[in-house]
């Protein structure tokens, strides 16, 4: 029987050791792969090569699917983000992050039934990373929002919710003041929401949304929104459910798929054989439910752990 090929890439700080834990995790379980190990993140930098290599890129668009551990990105300075360079470059125009209620964790909402998909638009928004400084004292970001970004994540979300058995999807925006990007968003959602009357449609500014998750988390089921507001209100809902170290992700593209931690690279803790490797492990079981590299279809990222 042929194995799987898949793309790994271990990442910075406690990247390395997290990947091992969860491939060992794999293995004992019986599953069997061929794993391509390719450079990305500080490591690369540090060897003289690009924070997302063209090389890595060229290997995951050939596989069709890679597993990924945290990478460093400089804060203010240095290298553009690997994941950013990533799923721009593979065009993974979909992030998808579950968060739902483990038993045995506790937090300040153990006694509710959470169970949110976040599905973030991953390719566009101020994450285009368009700036420029005109005056020492003056820098300006532009947001680009397109109807085509749109629809294709609005398609995907709609449609994952369906085969998820999902009842409710929910629009979190800034159209109140966003008025042509987020307008444009909130239109297209609305278009979408008309071919699948099967589902609750509705929509919520993001404000209010986060407001609404720290007091009520269990009326929401799917979330879906622009590139920004998904990191934001995507970790804000890790943190119900016991954190960013239990946080998994997907990114879908129409060929290709990376599933990766969304926690950071730690490196305060790297080497010290105490870092969690449960984010990666439930991203790996996301990647185990996808379809392979040659049939990759919408429904590709199943959210259950």
């Amino acid at each position: 029987m042929s194995k799987h090929r898949i793309g790994v890439i271990p990442g910075d700080g406690i990247g390395p050791e997290i990947t091992d834990a969860t491939l060992a995790i794999l293995d004992a379980a019986g599953f069997q792969a061929e794993y391509t190990f390719l450079e990305g993140g500080l490591g690369a930098v540090d060897k003289g090569m690009a924070a997302m290599p063209e090389e890595t890129i060229n290997q995951i668009r050939e596989i069709g699917i890679a597993l990924k551990g945290p990478t460093t990105t400089p804060v203010g300075k240095g290298h553009k983000s690997a994941n950013v360079i990533l799923r721009q470059a593979l065009e993974l125009f979909a992030n998808v992050r579950p968060a739902k209620t483990m038993p045995g964790v506790e937090g300040h909402f153990s006694d509710m039934n959470i169970d949110l998909i976040i599905v973030r638009e991953n390719t566009e928004d101020l994450y285009a990373g368009i700036e420029y400084q005109a005056h020492p004292d003056v820098a300006q970001a532009i947001k680009v929002i397109t109807r085509p970004g749109c629809r294709r994540l609005l398609e995907y979300g709609f449609d994952m919710a369906v085969k998820q058995q999902r009842k409710r999807i929910t629009a979190v925006h800034k159209a109140n003041i966003m008025k042509l990007t987020d307008g444009m968003f909130l239109e297209e959602f609305y278009k979408v929401a008309e071919r699948y009357p099967q589902l609750k449609a509705d929509d919520i500014i993001v404000d209010n949304c986060c407001m609404q998750l720290v007091t009520k988390p269990d009326q929401f089921d799917v979330l879906i929104t622009e590139n920004l507001y998904g990191d934001i209100v995507s970790d804000l809902c890790a943190g119900l459910v016991g954190g960013l170290g239990l946080a998994p992700s997907a990114n879908i593209g129409t060929n290709c798929a990376v599933f990766e931690a969304v926690r950071g690279s730690a490196p305060d803790i790297a080497g010290k054989g105490v870092a969690n490797p449960t984010a990666l492990l439930f991203s790996s079981l996301m990647m185990l439910r996808h379809p392979s590299s040659e049939s990759a279809t919408k429904d590709s990222a199943s959210p259950s752990t």
